[in-house]
């Protein structure tokens, strides 16, 4: 991908249809915080909470917008489950469940998403311009963001 803002990027795609496409950047932490700060920025209460929360470039539209990529045993309003065991929650609330404790067993909090207007992305397929790999959640969630990238690599299928 000649665009930089790809560059060795591993995106899981939440939306695929006629109306275009929309996915997520996984493998591009760009900071590290309290929930509770997190939670202030954004307007809301904060929680009291130590806890700490990752985030990651999501991708170069709506960089302002805020998305939650969980595991699909919580889910509250805002909540859209993908598949796969796999769930993506828009709504703050869940921020303040992560303060508490309460929230989904897995989750990666993203600021912005990637997104692709109708028959672009299978032009860019087309073109060779990205590899695809089943969604593994070990891959989405694992720890190690600077592994995931050659992690997916691996897993990918090349035709013989």
């Amino acid at each position: 991908m000649a665009d930089p803002r790809f560059a060795e990027t591993v995106i899981y795609m939440v939306k695929h249809d006629g109306e275009g496409a929309m996915g997520l950047v996984i493998n591009k932490p760009i900071a590290k915080g309290l929930i509770d700060d997190l939670l202030k920025s954004s307007g809301k209460e904060a929680a009291g909470s130590h806890r700490h929360i990752v985030v990651h470039y999501g991708g170069p539209v709506g960089q302002f917008e805020g998305f939650l990529l969980h595991s699909d045993e919580y889910v509250i309003e805002g909540t859209s489950k993908i598949a796969g065991g796999i769930a993506m929650t828009t709504d703050s609330k869940v921020l303040e469940a992560l303060a508490a404790g309460q929230g989904p067993r897995q989750a990666l909090f993203m600021l912005g998403y990637a997104g692709w207007a109708p028959g672009q992305l299978e032009m860019e397929l087309q073109a060779k311009a990205w590899f695809t790999v089943p969604a593994d959640q070990t891959l989405i969630f694992g720890a190690d963001a600077d592994k995931k990238w050659s992690q997916a690599m691996d897993k990918r299928q090349i035709p013989l």
